[in-house]
């Protein structure tokens, strides 16, 4: 078996075992996610968990790494130096994901943040290594940068959600300086929004999806319990930083050397 063909059929694999981690995880043969865990992973479990709707950017997410699992297939992808970069990081990322999902079933809180702390770390490197060379063509850019730059800024800001859950539901608090602590936890999210620009040169797809997260833990905490103004106001601040940079990274710099 060549290498090109061991490439594609990992790569497929673990698509596929994706897919049968999310039919866990929307509840098709296993309970959904936010009823797992005791429900420490609810739209309204904790002041970090962003509102219902934030989850829809799963679907883009899902179209996209199947488009990458098909466009992997095709010739055009195999005249790319950045194919042969990141396969086994895309098929880890997929593993990864599958395996939160599945961690969750059984209620492994505080594991589940383990695995998706390593899965940051894996999309960190893989957007790390696209951004060594540019895309060789449109589809190219929007099928792999697209999609593992959304993959990346959303679970960069899930981990914090997932961690302050596992924190709740082991009975850490800290009462009424809870909101104060959360805004403390957004502003690092807000940070971590600012370095990711800085080091992948401002990709609006990673500032966008971890905007796209703070935009909906603002909305829950605004509009829904556990309402916290204070947390909510954060968010909105912590989303505005994080595309401000990536615009300053993008645009305002390069005018500024021009």
């Amino acid at each position: 078996m060549n290498s090109t063909l061991t490439r594609q059929l990992f790569v497929t694999a673990s698509f596929v075992f994706c897919v049968v981690g999310t039919l866990f995880g929307i509840g098709v043969i296993g309970t959904r996610v936010e009823e797992s865990s005791g429900g420490a992973l609810a739209a309204d479990a904790t002041l970090l968990a962003p509102a219902v709707r934030a989850f829809s950017i799963w679907s883009v997410i899902y179209l996209g790494l199947l488009a990458y699992t098909v466009w992997q297939w095709l010739p055009i992808a195999q005249r790319s130096a950045r194919t042969r970069d990141i396969w086994w990081l895309a098929g880890v990322s997929m593993i990864l994901n599958a395996v939160w999902l599945l961690v969750t079933q059984v209620g492994w809180i505080w594991p589940s943040v383990g695995v998706i702390a390593v899965l940051v770390v894996v999309l960190g490197r893989l957007v790390a290594r696209l951004t060594r060379e540019r895309a060789s063509s449109t589809a190219e850019l929007i099928v792999v940068d697209g999609t593992f730059g959304l993959y990346l800024g959303w679970v960069s800001i899930a981990t914090a959600a997932n961690i302050t859950a596992a924190l709740v539901q082991s009975g850490v608090s800290f009462g009424s300086l809870d909101p104060v602590v959360a805004a403390i936890v957004l502003a690092v999210a807000a940070g971590i929004g600012v370095l990711l620009a800085v080091r992948l040169g401002g990709r609006f797809a990673v500032a966008g999806a971890l905007s796209w997260g703070l935009v909906w833990i603002a909305v829950g905490r605004l509009t829904d319990s556990p309402a916290s103004a204070l947390t909510g106001w954060a968010a909105v601040a912590a989303a505005a930083i994080v595309l401000g940079s990536a615009a300053w990274i993008r645009f305002g710099r390069r005018a500024a050397l021009s």
